[in-house]
């Protein structure tokens, strides 16, 4: 896993936002990506090897296509470090309620 920092810099641009939600229904190509948008391809490419190298998604070749796909159990592993350093008890007081309505 890449470092904090670098997911939330992913994060940060609301098109590779979008590129996420694009992708939460299964994998795309590169051009299945591009046309949910109207900025170029390039620009396409470059916010998914941001992504990419921020492990929140990864990609596989098919042929000549390269398909992407979000990693739903990174983003959540990055969230959950980030969230546990900051409000530990938060994490504590939700494991607990978890344990009361098992």
């Amino acid at each position: 896993m890449k470092s904090i920092s670098s997911a939330f810099r992913a994060l940060a641009d609301p098109t590779r936002r979008q590129i996420l939600q694009e992708l939460k229904p299964g994998e795309l190509s590169a051009g299945e990506i591009a046309a949910c948008f109207t900025i170029s391809g390039p620009s396409i490419s470059r916010h998914l090897s941001i992504l990419k190298n921020a492990d929140l998604i990864s990609e596989r070749r098919e042929g000549n296509r390269i398909l992407y796909r979000l990693e739903p159990e990174q983003i959540a592993h990055t969230l959950g470090d980030f969230l546990s350093a900051v409000c530990p008890t938060q994490i504590a007081r939700r494991r607990r309620w978890k344990r009361k309505e098992a």
